[in-house]
């Protein structure tokens, strides 16, 4: 490893959908400080809408730069430079003057674009026969660009850029159009297995309104973007100049700063949305036709199966059922998650009995487009703190089996598993995550593991150490170790496989007559038909 000062350090920005943060992180892995700020993930106009203004996100940016550079606790040049990670899939228009011409787009809208009649039927049949047909349809309504093209045409014709959060944020901080390849999670032409823009004669210029010259230049995780620019230096605090270095989306380096290079290793991210999540050298879809994305590792890929709302659905059940929780916490002057990680723990392994099947969102292929939760087992015993326990479980046990079907497309065992977002923060959580796997569940040694991940980007990039190995080994290492409780994970073992992993198959007639009777929620597919 190169010689360093030992307080050398770099800025980790993580630009998340809750929160943004600016972290000062050594080369030995410490958070030396922080400087977090809470944001709101969006205003919607309309029902399903998610939109936010893209100057909020770089005022607030702005503003937790400026807190933590006023406030540093080590000398200013011994910050070697600044990274950034943010949320994935949210798009934003610029003007040929950069300036943004509509609300950000923000991951979570639900809003759906027109097929406009494609593909023609010469390409229909030989793409549903290969399976591919429905994953193209999806991806033609999901994109926001094909949205605002077909809706706002006449901001869509003065679209000079058409930017993903990490490219917008690039911009403002050095003035020039780049953006990493570890952030192309979303509806635009990337060829994900080339980790490049799509190629010419690639149909995904046809299915997305989106030209080459809306699309920033890519640079690879540990690249430089450029340097922190005289404006941005004194809106921010950062020192000019500083080099701005390529990390990528958050749960890629969320992966990353877990300690998750190989496919033996899982990640379990407990955030808004959850994750199973490993890293491969090789391209595998662990659902055939939904790619593999850009890890933060320069030419990886991370294997990820989503449970889309994840552990959005506490955030939910606090507030729907727990007022009288919030309440007491509030006297507490504690989080009231607190005594809802309390109250879970004083339920046994099972629920009693209480199963949740956790797909509160529909999917394209697992699960399908009917899908809905359930909640089963009820009886005259159960109380709310049944409940939370079943959610947490029901997440767990989704996650399971996204890491069976890993598992089956990587052809290697996950031998270890790590586990980390906010949820991890949950002792309950990660006790009965470690029951339902009947595998350790190690939690990293920082809750910030996004953007440690960004840091070491960094630290890579510049030649702190020589390689990503030798950077993680020093930057990354477990915090706590919750080992499975045997008699747990033999009522788990059954549960799971004698009753959760026959409930969707069992349910989906059900979901889809549900479906048919209410129209809720319609089929994206019948917007086309």
């Amino acid at each position: 490893m190169p010689s360093r000062k030992k307080d050398e350090c770099v800025i980790s920005i993580d630009a998340g959908t809750q929160s943004i943060r600016a972290c000062l992180i050594d080369f030995r892995g410490n958070i030396i400080q922080i400087v977090k700020n809470e944001i709101d993930p969006y205003f919607s106009v309309n029902p399903g809408w998610a939109e936010q203004d893209p100057e909020y996100f770089w005022n607030v940016l702005a503003r937790t730069c400026k807190k933590l550079m006023s406030s540093l606790v080590v000398k200013k040049d011994s910050i070697r430079g600044v990274t950034l990670t943010t949320q994935r899939n949210t798009m934003i228009n610029l003007d040929c003057a950069g300036k943004p011409l509509r609300p950000a787009f923000i991951w979570l809208d639900r809003r759906k674009a027109k097929p406009e009649k494609w593909p023609p039927l010469y390409l229909r049949l030989p793409m549903q026969a290969a399976g591919l047909y429905d994953i193209a349809l999806y991806g033609i309504m999901e994109s926001e660009a094909n949205w605002i093209y077909q809706n706002q045409r006449e901001i869509w014709d003065r679209t000079e850029k058409f930017l993903f959060l990490s490219g917008y944020l690039t911009w403002r901080l050095c003035e020039d159009y780049f953006d990493s390849t570890g952030n192309q999670v979303g509806y635009v032409p990337f060829n994900f297995k080339k980790q490049e823009w799509a190629s010419d004669s690639d149909f995904k210029w046809k299915i997305f309104h989106i030209e080459k010259r809306h699309l920033p230049r890519l640079v690879k995780p540990s690249e430089c973007l450029g340097s922190i620019s005289k404006k941005a230096s004194k809106e921010t605090g950062l020192p000019e100049g500083l080099p701005l270095i390529a990390a990528a989306a958050d749960k890629a380096c969320e992966v990353l700063g877990s300690g998750c290079i190989s496919p033996h290793i899982a990640c379990l991210s407990f955030g808004t949305t959850a994750t199973i999540e490993t890293t491969n050298r090789d391209y595998v879809e662990i659902i055939p036709f939904l790619p593999s994305y850009p890890s933060a590792i320069p030419g990886s890929y991370n294997t990820e199966v989503m449970v889309y709302r994840g552990y959005w659905m506490v955030s939910w059940f606090k507030h729907e059922f727990c007022q009288n929780e919030i309440d007491l916490a509030r006297k507490k002057t504690i989080a009231p998650e607190i005594l809802l990680d309390k109250m879970a723990g004083s339920i046994p392994a099972g629920s009693m009995g209480l199963m949740l099947q956790p797909f509160w969102s529909p999917g394209v292929k697992v699960p399908g487009p009917e899908a809905k939760g359930s909640i089963i087992g009820f009886g005259d015993v159960h109380t709310k703190a049944h409940v939370y326990r079943a959610i947490l479980e029901g997440l767990s046990y989704a996650l399971k089996e996204g890491a069976i079907r890993t598992e089956k497309r990587n052809k290697i065992k996950i031998e270890r598993l790590r586990v980390s977002g906010g949820g991890s923060q949950s002792r309950t959580a990660m006790q009965l995550t470690a029951d339902i796997f009947n595998m350790s569940a190690e939690k990293p040694h920082t809750y910030e593991t996004s953007a440690l991940g960004a840091a070491i980007d960094a630290a890579v990039g510049l030649k702190i150490y020589s390689d990503f190995k030798s950077a993680i080994n020093s930057m990354t290492r477990i915090g706590e170790i919750f080992d499975p409780i045997p008699a747990n994970s033999r009522i788990y073992n059954d549960l799971f496989n004698d009753v959760y992993m026959k409930i969707y198959k069992q349910m989906k007639p059900l979901y889809e007559n549900i479906r048919s009777i209410t129209n809720y929620p319609p089929y994206w597919k019948d917007i086309h038909e």
